[in-house]
């Protein structure tokens, strides 16, 4: 049986599901041969790059910022693995990066960006080195670093502003202007701390301090998404044996600011009653009635907070989060029935609107098309679309879409098979941000005609 939009009525999923239509497919998405060549929607067809680096449209560059082993400091280089990212604007102090003498940054300068970036390792990769008072556990190779980068697309400086944390996968921008670093792990091999939780980095160096912020539950973090307005944080987990759960945390705090989390809050798991795995859902534009269970024991002292639960909805492969338009965009990578799913799709974009208490399904990628496996995600500024970082099977693009969740190809790894990771824009809407994972690990900027966008 799969949920389709036919057979959402009002009053809620149980109902819905009682008369469920199944196997219509009209509402999925498969490019069709324009949007497969780039000529349809976007920004027209991509352009091989010379340098077999970036395959981008014409009118669009790119530069490198930072690469894997590139050295910061005596002793220090650039960690591996990168990974989620976010830019914040510069407060334009003048100081610039390490102002207080012991590798923390500074304000930065007027009009550039600030970018806080994870590192996905466990106790192996380009180990990120930080000092003493920047490091949760020493036994650990992941963290984050902080670049200032000026509004040319030029690196300025840059320092690892977190270490020994693990597998930093993605995370999520707070309103109050600081980056949520998550653990993708429940736990790695020779831990002198346990792992699984999520991190607070202040970009401009001030507040950062390795402490877990333990309401936010223990578990395989992936994202963040954060409402402004309530301050509610909306997380997606990636595991499996069971598959992962999608969270809100309400914090007590009534006020944003650093450390807000710290005061503790209730954290609850999503739950679409009759729909026991999102795959199951197949028609863009369906809207399910969301309820929110309480986790029993977020700390994960005896069980996995997935495995505290029976009956919940669950899905496959949730990954990127990032809040826009008023709601918490959330993504499905795949979905496969082989690993025990109930359905098969190579990629799912989901949002929450907390003020109908309703998740959508925004488009669905069928299996054997040109885009598959999407996983960061941001909003963009122009169209009302999306962008999307594929870690899919064979080519990895940068997939846009337009307001009408129409696809384009925005970028192509020309150089390998590496994910695209940590994609997100400046705070003024002209460059691109995002990263290559390995091969090694890169960092660009892309800037272009954004407003030229077709569709």
């Amino acid at each position: 049986m799969s949920v389709t939009r036919r057979g959402v009525v009002k009053g809620g999923a149980a109902g819905a599901l009682s008369i469920a239509l199944a196997g219509s497919l009209d509402g999925i998405f498969q490019t069709s041969a324009g949007a497969d060549t780039g000529e349809a929607y976007g920004y027209g067809p991509l352009v091989p790059d010379p340098k077999g680096v970036l395959d981008l449209p014409k009118g669009f560059s790119y530069k490198s910022l930072s690469k894997e082993g590139d050295p910061i400091s005596d002793g220090v280089v650039v960690p591996g693995h990168q990974d989620g990212m976010a830019s914040f604007r510069a407060r334009g102090d003048g100081r610039g990066h390490g102002d207080r003498g012991h590798g923390r940054g500074g304000r930065g300068r007027p009009g550039n960006s600030l970018l806080v970036l994870n590192h996905e390792q466990g106790t192996n990769g380009t180990r990120a080195v930080g000092t003493p008072e920047l490091t949760y556990d020493p036994v650990a190779n992941g963290g984050t670093t902080t670049l200032e980068v000026d509004r040319g697309g030029n690196l300025l400086s840059q320092y690892v502003s977190l270490a020994g944390t693990a597998v930093n996968c993605a995370g999520g921008r707070t309103p109050w202007g600081t980056w949520l670093t998550c653990e993708e792990t429940e736990g790695i091999r020779g831990e002198s701390k346990s792992h699984g939780w999520v991190f607070e980095v202040d970009p401009y160096g001030r507040d950062t301090e390795p402490v877990p912020l333990t309401g936010l539950g223990r578990f395989a973090h992936e994202a963040v998404a954060v409402d402004p307005h309530t301050l509610t944080a909306y997380l997606t987990e990636d595991a499996s044996g069971p598959f992962g759960l999608f969270y809100r945390f309400r914090p007590r705090a009534r006020r944003g600011g650093y450390h807000a989390y710290m005061g503790g809050g209730k954290l609850e798991a999503l739950n679409v009653p009759g729909v026991p795995d999102l795959s199951l859902v197949t028609e863009p534009g369906t809207r399910l009635r969301a309820e929110w269970a309480d986790v029993p024991d977020p700390l994960a002292k005896q069980t996995s907070v997935r495995r505290q639960f029976d009956d919940i909805t669950r899905s496959q492969k949730l990954e990127g989060a990032w809040w826009g338009h008023g709601k918490a965009y959330f993504v499905a990578s795949f979905s496969r029935k082989s690993s025990g799913a109930a359905g098969d799709h190579a990629g799912q974009v989901w949002t929450y609107d907390p003020r109908r208490n309703e998740v959508e399904l925004q488009l669905i990628f069928k299996p054997g098309g040109r885009f598959d496996g999407p996983d960061n995600i941001t909003v963009s500024p122009y169209g009302g679309g999306v962008i999307l970082a594929e870690d899919g099977d064979g080519e990895q693009y940068l997939v846009g879409t337009t307001r009408r969740n129409e696809p384009f190809a925005m970028a192509r790894n020309a150089l390998n098979g590496s994910e695209f990771t940590g994609v997100t824009f400046s705070p003024d809407g002209r460059t691109l941000f995002f990263s290559r994972q390995s091969g090694p690990g890169e960092t660009f900027a892309v800037t272009g005609p954004w407003h030229r966008l077709r569709g």
